[in-house]
């Protein structure tokens, strides 16, 4: 693309290019943990200064994350095939495109000047659907309910932690609420991580910061009765299939990470919950 038609980034939070990044680079290497060529061309084409994000070890936590969301997204259009699978600050995930099972129904939701930069690399299908609003907005969720049937999976990707709590207990009475039965894929930081992110290898270089943590997320089950937390999970305690799956150069990263215990690696989880 030409310099001169590449698009800016304007207001959209840095921290969307921060997972993309490491896809794009990883979609470089011989053992890769994901491919992503889509991620590598979107990278190419923002004018943006990626350098500052080279080499820095939370990218690879990033993937790992990623790597997860995708199993649990895979393993629900597994057993529902023709389900709904909404993307909550979706950014500039390419997920769709890395597992996507040709049925379901599919919506990219985020901000509107996140939306704005997306639509420069995709575009709406029968299937696929993007929508520029906040999380937190109402109308957005009955949009969803009025093209779309269940079951539904929702997929906050590095989102809910940059909100404040009253918005987050929101979006979940709003999800519980609308699509009752639901599952929600989410990313929690617990305080030795929220306490830290000033210092964090990433965090330190975008001006974007956590509003909430999370101690333990079985608390959002306590937010709304009879949720329950199917799964969750550290970046360290990943599904034994998972790690077992990974190039042996990432599994002893993991081991060794693990062995310190840091506190950004421990107090940082990615969970399964079903709505009530």
């Amino acid at each position: 693309m030409d310099d001169r038609k590449k698009p800016h980034l304007g207001t959209v939070q840095e921290t969307l290019l921060i997972p993309l990044y490491a896809r794009a680079v990883e979609n470089r290497k011989e053992h890769a943990l994901l491919r992503d060529a889509r991620a590598e061309e979107i990278v190419a084409s923002i004018d943006y200064d990626f350098e500052r994000f080279d080499d820095l070890p939370s990218l690879t936590g990033a993937l790992l994350r990623t790597l997860l969301f995708d199993r649990w997204v895979t393993d629900f259009l597994s057993a529902h095939p023709d389900a709904t699978v909404v993307e909550i600050g979706t950014g500039l995930n390419t997920r769709h495109e890395r597992v996507d099972n040709g049925h379901a129904r599919w919506f990219d939701l985020d901000l509107p000047d996140v939306i704005g930069l997306r639509r420069n690399f995709f575009t709406d299908s029968p299937r696929r659907t993007m929508i520029a609003a906040s999380v937190t907005d109402e109308a957005w969720a009955a949009e969803v309910a009025s093209h779309a049937t269940g079951p539904y999976l929702f997929v906050a990707e590095a989102v809910l932690p940059y909100l404040h709590e009253p918005d987050v207990r929101g979006v979940i009475d709003l999800l519980a609420d609308r699509f009752p039965g639901a599952l929600l894929a989410l990313d929690t930081a617990g305080p030795g991580f929220f306490d830290t992110q000033e210092q964090h290898d990433a965090l330190s270089k975008v001006e974007a910061r956590m509003h909430w943590y999370c101690p333990d997320p079985a608390r959002l089950a306590d937010w709304r009765p009879g949720a329950r937390v199917l799964a969750s999970h550290t970046l360290t305690s990943l599904p034994e299939p998972l790690v077992a799956q990974l190039p042996l150069p990432y599994q002893q990263v993991v081991s060794a990470i693990a062995a310190q215990r840091l506190p950004q690696a421990e107090d940082y989880r990615l969970s399964l919950l079903r709505l009530p």
